[in-house]
């Protein structure tokens, strides 16, 4: 939750410079070795080792950097983050006795991406959310709280059938493995959607640069008394209003917004994954069985009627949920949205756009398109339908440095008086 601590400048050749100086032993890059005289051949002490570990290390970054570049083009990564990362530590006290001045970061020109990884927002140690809990988890619905322990007792109910087969040979140990792989799967996104903020507005949230520009008049949230982004909605369950709201799920006890839509659906698909193997693997061994050695035994034989009946409900519930995000995505509208714009009889008139995949899972690269890992949003400010007044406080203090060596330090940004511009749109 708080910032991360910089270890240099994003500058590739600063880093370069920095691993010289450690690999030979003494401060300086390779330039600066070599002008001390003593044994430049790498056979005389530290000295030469260090030229010739630096020289071995360019040479296998100058091998590996189109390595890296193929293989970050074959994955769909859109982002470098050895240099688009920020690296600067905003709560920094340069001030303190003995500390060092800490590096600037690389100077950004207009229209360059960085990834900011600064937390600006007030949090502490506790379950909850609002804006001050430090680990998301909605507490006050206990149904929701009931139906999402079900999911988990319902998944283990089915891991542990599938298993007892395989222990009773009644399918094959590799078969019962890939099984339970596929749960601890779904329950992993389950976790990751409940325990993760949808995309809560906080209180600080402005409209963006071309909101402000495209439109005279911004709505405001009568519950949170906030900034309103579009297509957000308040949820009376969390207490919060969500961008880009879908709708809340009672199942994931929490609500599905923009930034927890990636582990919503793929628990969808690994659930409806689970129910259709489940299914295959029944069906295969109830018509085509005629061997004793794949006969279930006879205890387990209930226990498989049980989960049959839950499978075939789970993979209906689950194949129209992705339909229903699938519709989603592809005309920009959510369910909450979707219902509304049904009952006005206005579906004709929507002009949303459709959702990108970018927008869903991230640009870090398709290898982590099945996992329940945060995406990484090529403009998060875009997705969420906001900005906050901290965050382009620091954007601008990063475009006005020109050159890092001949400016002083950034300064924490929270407490720096806000244009009226920007306070036009805070709450009263």
């Amino acid at each position: 939750m708080g910032p991360q601590q910089a270890d240099g400048p994003a500058d590739g050749k600063s880093k370069q410079n920095a691993s010289s100086a450690s690999g030979g032993g003494v401060g300086g890059d390779a330039k600066g070795k070599s002008s001390n005289g003593d044994g430049g051949d790498g056979r005389e002490g530290p000295k030469g080792s260090g030229r010739r570990t630096s020289a071995l290390g360019g040479r296998i970054r100058a091998t590996c950097h189109p390595l890296q570049s193929c293989c970050h083009k074959t994955c769909g990564v859109d982002y470098d983050h050895g240099t688009e990362v920020l690296e600067y530590d905003y709560s920094y006290d340069d001030t303190a006795r003995g500390a060092s001045r800490q590096p600037l970061p690389r100077i950004r020109e207009r229209g360059d991406f960085y990834i900011d990884s600064y937390n600006g927002e007030p949090w502490g140690c506790g379950f909850g959310t609002n804006e001050e809990s430090g680990i998301w988890m909605n507490s006050g619905d206990q149904a929701g709280t009931i139906m999402a322990a079900l999911v988990w007792l319902l998944m283990l109910y089915s891991a542990a059938t599938v298993t007892l087969l395989t222990v009773t040979e009644g399918i094959n140990p590799i078969l019962g493995m890939i099984y339970c792989l596929l749960c601890v799967m779904a329950l992993s996104c389950h976790a990751k959607t409940s325990t993760t903020d949808p995309g809560s507005v906080p209180r600080s949230a402005v409209p963006q640069e071309s909101q402000r520009r495209d439109s005279t008049s911004h709505s405001m949230c009568g519950q949170c008394q906030t900034f309103k982004p579009p297509m957000s909605h308040h949820c009376r369950i969390c207490n919060r209003c969500v961008s880009r709201m879908d709708h809340h799920c009672p199942w994931m006890n929490n609500c599905v917004g923009a930034a927890n839509l990636k582990h919503f659906l793929l628990f969808l698909v690994y659930t409806w994954s689970c129910a259709a193997y489940s299914l295959t693997l029944f069906g295969w061994n109830y018509f085509f069985c005629a061997d004793e050695d794949c006969t279930f035994h006879v205890v387990v034989v209930h226990l498989v009627r049980v989960m049959t009946v839950l499978c075939i409900g789970a993979f209906l519930f689950t194949s129209s949920m992705l339909m229903n995000v699938t519709y989603g995505l592809m005309t920009g509208i959510g369910t909450i949205d979707r219902l509304k714009k049904k009952a006005t009889n206005t579906m004709s008139q929507s002009d949303e756009e459709p959702i990108p995949l970018k927008d869903v899972f991230g640009i870090a690269g398709y290898h982590t398109w099945p996992f329940p890992v945060d995406p990484v949003f090529e403009d998060y400010d875009r997705v969420m339908g906001y900005s906050t007044p901290q965050r382009l406080v620091r954007e601008q203090q990063l475009m006005e440095r020109k050159r890092p060596n001949s400016v002083p330090d950034i300064m924490p940004a929270p407490t720096v008086e806000l244009p009226n511009c920007v306070n036009d749109f805070l709450p009263v």
